[in-house]
């Protein structure tokens, strides 16, 4: 139950962050926002464990919330401006890859060995894991704002705002949950284990997405009633 309880505490923390990121510092807060939680889901993706009776990675509410960013750029501002975050996003998988791949081959002092060494040991996965990120963010993120915008013209007024972002959202993490799983972990894990970690992802994901619900509306709100700093 403690992963549990840990998992609720960051789930708040994230849509909180976002939330307050974009009050003070509007649009570009939440353009900032997206390098922050890209560069994290990718650290923590490496990280298997245990959340409700599932194997899944722990990156998922970072990288989920990364849609809400998305969702709140498209209900607000359009869907450019959303194209911008996951374009940023994208880039800055990119930055990280290419410089932590540069700085592991540093030969450490013999003071910070083991820490070096942890630290390696991270990231000298990242190429792999960095191919199957950028796959599946921008094919998923496409995927989001291109739904976003089908559901928002059939469902056009703002009480249906709920609408349009869980059934935007709900897609694109099943393509990003498959895509992820598929290109990073197939011929590591088992393929029961593989199985486990992509349904496990896709259903946190999932659940991530019914839960920022209220917040894509505080942003909505927020922004209507000329409460963020432009």
């Amino acid at each position: 139950m403690r992963n549990e309880i840990l998992w609720g505490l960051m789930l708040i923390c994230n849509f909180v962050c976002i939330i307050v990121m974009y009050y003070r510092f509007g649009k570009i807060g939440l353009f900032a926002w997206v390098p922050v939680a890209t560069i994290l889901a990718n650290i923590q993706v490496v990280m298997l464990v245990r959340l409700f009776r599932l194997e899944v990675t722990l990156g998922n509410i970072l990288y989920a919330g990364a849609y809400l960013v998305t969702d709140i750029l498209a209900e607000n501002y359009g869907k450019e401006e959303a194209k911008k975050a996951v374009y940023l996003g994208f880039f800055s998988m990119i930055a990280m890859t290419l410089i932590m791949q540069v700085a592991i081959h540093f030969t450490p002092s013999s003071s910070g060995i083991e820490l070096f060494d942890g630290v390696k040991e991270v990231f000298a996965l990242m190429p792999r894991l960095a191919i199957a990120s950028l796959s599946a963010y921008l094919i998923s993120q496409k995927h989001d704002i291109w739904a976003y915008e089908f559901w928002r013209h059939r469902f056009q007024d703002r009480k249906y705002i709920w609408i349009r972002n869980n059934a935007s959202t709900m897609i694109s993490q099943f393509l990003d949950s498959f895509l992820f799983t598929m290109i990073a972990f197939y011929g590591v894990f088992p393929l029961s284990v593989l199985w486990e970690v992509f349904i496990g992802t896709y259903l946190i994901k999932f659940l991530v997405a019914i839960c920022d619900t209220p917040f894509i509306y505080i942003a909505e709100y927020l922004k209507r009633t000329n409460r963020i700093l432009e």
